[in-house]
């Protein structure tokens, strides 16, 4: 909330150069702002009284905008791939998912392991799950299993994220 928008009838006022001018109304703290050609803008609501500082808002909200900005460059998405497998695998396919998975690891990314079951093979999918345990073990030295394999659906599935 700026200037008029502010309807408290008493708030806590500080200076535009950080200085605590004390409690006040808020048709006082406005009438100060305007004399310093600024604005009045509310700072903490939730605060009792609320904190109201004497600033120029047009930069206050761009230096709020160059923050986040900030904030939003430092941060890694983590994304989450996913690389299928299916229970009648042969070595030399699991060895190329293997290393596609290793890939992603090395990226920063987690890894979705997905085992599909399709027709009878959904009879033997507790025979299956070895499958998900070689690959795992195979990737021990760079990934941690984050969740171990489970049943969903039609489908065994488990986590892998690189180790720190």
């Amino acid at each position: 909330m700026i200037n008029e928008q502010i309807r408290d009838k008493e708030i806590r006022l500080i200076g535009e150069n950080g200085e605590q001018l004390g409690i006040m109304s808020a048709k006082d703290a406005y009438k100060l702002a305007q004399e310093a050609e600024l604005d009045l803008v509310k700072i903490a609501p939730t605060a009792k009284p609320p904190v109201c500082k004497i600033i120029d808002y047009g930069k206050y909200r761009y230096e709020l905008a160059r923050k986040e900005k900030e904030a939003r460059k430092k941060q890694k998405v983590i994304e989450v791939k996913e690389v299928r497998l299916s229970p009648n695998i042969d070595t030399n396919d699991l060895n190329t998912k293997t290393g596609a998975a290793r890939k992603f690891l090395e990226k920063g990314d987690k890894v979705k392991v997905t085992l599909r079951f399709r027709g009878r093979e959904m009879a033997h999918m507790s025979k299956s799950r070895y499958i998900l345990d070689d690959f795992a073990e195979s990737l021990k030295d760079i990934a941690v299993v984050d969740k171990p394999s489970k049943v969903e659906g039609r489908s065994l599935v488990m986590f892998l994220t690189a180790k720190k």
